[in-house]
């Protein structure tokens, strides 16, 4: 298409007069601009896509929590996976959160370094292994939140401890949610295949 503009942007900002700019650079950025103005509406349509489907399933949950005359399904994430009547294909809706934690998890820390000088030795050197692991700061600066929420499932009755992990659970925050939509159809052999449709960063 003609370009009907007497100058146009360079990367530095600059306005250039288009008669300076040669033909193959016009329509170099003739054929992007074309092109990402049809991505940006294909992303709109996605943007859309994602919020009727997760309308749609959270209205059959609750018709289904309704007819059963339970709470309503899937949790207040609602997180489910909904399969049609002949098994043809399969819709799952999740939401993952990202967790991060506060100042408190340094109280958690200093409770446990507490529990484990106040017990016998031995055993506890393992422990404290494992502690000191969960609570390294790794290459992105951050603790694993699997190791140390995984601190929570040890059955030790210490009080101190006890109030180590109520610290761990008062310091939890939630960074971020992604929601994440998988569509699949059932193959011939009996297995899903997902439709690749990626709508978790929309």
């Amino acid at each position: 298409m003609a370009n009907t503009k007497e100058f146009l942007e360079d990367a530095q900002g600059r306005l250039v007069p288009v008669s300076a700019i040669k033909p193959i650079d016009l329509k170099r950025h003739e054929a992007v601009t074309s092109i990402m103005a049809d991505t940006f509406k294909e992303r709109d349509r996605l943007i859309d896509f994602k919020k009727r489907i997760w309308l749609e399933v959270q209205d059959f949950l609750t018709a289904s929590a309704k007819e059963s005359g339970a709470k309503k399904f899937g949790g207040a994430k609602g997180n489910v996976t909904l399969t049609s009547f002949d098994g043809k294909f399969k819709v799952m809706v999740a939401v993952n959160d990202t967790i991060q934690f506060n100042e408190k998890l340094q109280v958690a820390k200093q409770l446990i370094d507490k529990c484990i000088a106040s017990w016998s030795e031995g055993a506890n050197e393992n422990l404290r292994a494992i502690v000191d692991d969960a609570f390294n700061v790794g290459k992105s600066g951050l603790v694993s939140t699997s190791r140390v929420l995984g601190l929570r499932r040890l059955n030790i009755k210490d009080p101190t401890w006890k109030k180590a992990m109520d610290a761990i659970t008062e310091s939890m925050q939630v960074a971020s949610s992604k929601t994440y939509m998988r569509f699949y159809e059932r193959q011939s052999d009996g297995s899903y295949k997902q439709i690749p449709l990626d709508v978790a960063n929309l």
